[in-house]
């Protein structure tokens, strides 16, 4: 009787996975976002219409396709996608409140010339520009001679408003009276002094340039007295406090005023060569420049 072989039993068992690949987890990729058929693509795109999300709308393709590619998870492609729609909605509100501000032209402090007039102190007209005088229903003046830059920092004052979320309107002070003169003709004087008055901040530039009626006047003090301690105030003037009753035609109506408006009331005295004047001396004395 022949005897048995033995069976290595290293070659025909299966061999025992090491410890290195028992320990090593399996990594699970993240699965791509599913493709959108032509049907549910305007399904999604009808949604976001009906819901108003028309920068999601337009870029929720696109953006599926570079997550898919990049395999992201389904919430970094949503966090992605509502971010750009609230840049979106930020911009279209910040434009929308500067369009309706209706400024004469976009200006901001940093292309003032501070250096010219060193009665305005730089340090306190960027603090103003966090717009926290605004939120404390405080008054900005700035009397002074023309030419100083007060519309200049009064538009700059008023940009920082806007983008600071707050409701914000410019007026000369001639065309602020003309409307409201013209209001009362109309009888809707009420309603435009409500519409005035939801306005976080009213800037009424180059007040004393121009004379008004007694009823102007008047008008204006109705607008300018209803805002104490409840809305703010931005006023240039070409004319010193002492010379304000000149435009409002009476020392009790002036003094009235001044009371209410410097209370609450940063006060920048601009008092200095007007910068339009030393700009085209600078011109005139450029070699080649006609007499």
């Amino acid at each position: 009787m022949r005897p048995k072989k033995k069976v290595n039993s290293k070659t025909n068992s299966p061999q025992p996975a090491s410890d290195a690949t028992l320990s090593k987890p399996v990594e699970a990729k993240p699965s791509p976002p599913p493709k959108i058929n032509d049907a549910n693509q305007m399904l999604v795109k009808s949604n976001l219409r009906q819901l108003r999300l028309p920068t999601m709308k337009a870029e929720f393709d696109k953006l599926a396709r570079e997550a898919a590619e990049s395999n992201q998870t389904y919430q970094d492609y949503l966090l992605r996608l509502t971010e750009l729609e609230v840049a979106a909605r930020s911009s279209n509100a910040l434009n929308s409140r500067i369009k309706q501000a209706s400024f004469p032209v976009q200006k901001d402090p940093d292309t003032y010339d501070f250096s010219a007039l060193p009665s305005v102190n730089k340090q306190k007209v960027l603090e103003l520009s966090r717009c926290e005088w605004i939120s404390a229903r405080r008054n900005v003046c700035l009397p002074g001679q023309p030419g100083t830059g007060k519309t200049h920092l009064a538009v700059s004052l008023g940009l920082a408003a806007c983008r600071h979320g707050l409701r914000t309107t410019f007026f000369t002070a001639a065309t602020l009276v003309n409307q409201l003169e013209e209001a009362q003709k109309q009888f809707a004087l009420d309603r435009m002094l409500k519409r005035l008055d939801k306005h976080d901040l009213l800037i009424v530039d180059e007040l004393g340039y121009l004379s008004f009626s007694r009823s102007g006047a008047e008008l204006l003090f109705q607008v300018f007295a209803d805002r104490y301690e409840r809305r703010s105030l931005l006023i240039t003037s070409n004319l010193a406090f002492s010379d304000w009753g000149q435009i409002f035609q009476g020392e009790r109506m002036t003094a009235a005023l001044l009371d209410r408006l410097t209370h609450h009331s940063e006060i920048f005295e601009m008092h200095g060569e007007s910068f339009r004047f030393k700009e085209s001396m600078k011109q005139k004395q450029q070699p080649g420049s006609k007499e």
